[in-house]
């Protein structure tokens, strides 16, 4: 049963799978991820390469050569144990087989090596993941609006995504938060996203680091009366994210989504029904820290998805 299940959800996902792999990003990293594989059983080709082999066969891995592969292998393994998406999960994988065909080239020949090394660093200038164009009821914030929305309505309930679309772990968590926004929203919990590698002022007013060592992207905040009321992952002292995995199950449990989404559904009732506003609030308050005075700014219309 334990071998059954991972089988069924991947023939579940398959359709989606093929999908994602048909897109010209995956098709590239796909064929450079088996670079060095290519070169090395291509006949007309390999027969030129160096090898470490005993019987000289030069269109075979060597004994240092299988050993990076292996090595390869049991990196991906432990990285995809925290995977929580398919994107993650290839995402990995590509990864790190580019790292191996650098080793792998540069040890056969520098001038090999410097090729692939050159060509990796233009595809990742060029070449950015797909976003994620599905479903979902999340309204999108600028610098210019995403104050005067959280304000608007102190009834209102809001979880915004601090992200930025470089980042791999932004990208894949977007379907899993577009699935959290089709489940819980309603009259009195919406869901927001802000783009903080676009908008630096809004990142500094929020305390969401955009650099990379600081690990706190993608971060979650949920804002009761236009206030702050809790963040995942939390900052440390230092800085720096505390260890947190971006699960759906996570998620519904740290926010208390279930519990925050009967009582907000109460917005949802007609005109002539009196709206029982909640007393006390279902998270503990944060404490405030002195802030710069922010500038002030004008409210614009929300821009939509495509204009990011």
């Amino acid at each position: 049963m334990a071998l059954l299940t991972p089988l069924f959800a991947f023939l579940y996902h398959l359709p989606q799978v093929y999908k994602w792999l048909l897109k010209p990003y995956y098709i590239a990293s796909l064929f450079m991820s088996v670079a060095f594989l290519l070169v090395r059983k291509t006949p007309g080709i390999c027969e030129h390469l160096s090898t470490q082999r005993e019987d000289g066969n030069s269109c075979d891995f060597d004994w240092r050569e299988v050993e990076i592969l292996m090595f390869l292998s049991a990196i991906v393994m432990m990285k995809n144990r925290r995977a929580i998406t398919i994107e993650q999960h290839l995402g990995n994988i590509i990864l790190f087989s580019k790292v191996a065909n650098v080793i792998l080239f540069f040890r056969l020949d520098i001038r090999l090596g410097l090729l692939y090394l050159t060509l990796c660093i233009v595809f990742l200038m060029t070449c950015k993941p797909p976003l994620y164009m599905g479903p979902e009821y999340i309204k999108y914030f600028s610098d210019k609006t995403i104050d005067d929305e959280l304000e608007k309505d102190n009834r209102v309930t809001w979880i915004v995504e601090f992200f930025a679309n470089w980042s791999p772990e932004c990208q894949s968590f977007a379907s899993v938060y577009a699935d959290l926004s089709l489940k819980y929203n309603c009259a009195g919990l919406k869901f927001g996203k802000v783009d903080i590698g676009r908008y630096s002022e809004v990142s500094k007013k929020y305390r969401v680091s955009t650099s990379p060592l600081s690990k706190q992207l993608p971060s979650l905040v949920l804002f009761q009366g236009g206030k702050e009321v809790m963040r995942r992952p939390q900052v440390d002292k230092k800085g720096r994210a505390v260890s947190w995995t971006f699960t759906e199950e996570n998620i519904i449990r740290e926010f208390n989504l279930n519990e925050l989404y009967q009582k907000s559904k109460k917005l949802d009732k007609p005109k002539g029904e009196k709206f029982e506003r909640p007393t006390e609030s279902v998270f503990a308050p944060v404490p405030e820290e002195e802030e710069p005075e922010a500038e002030t700014i004008t409210a614009m219309d929300t821009e939509s998805k495509k204009d990011k």
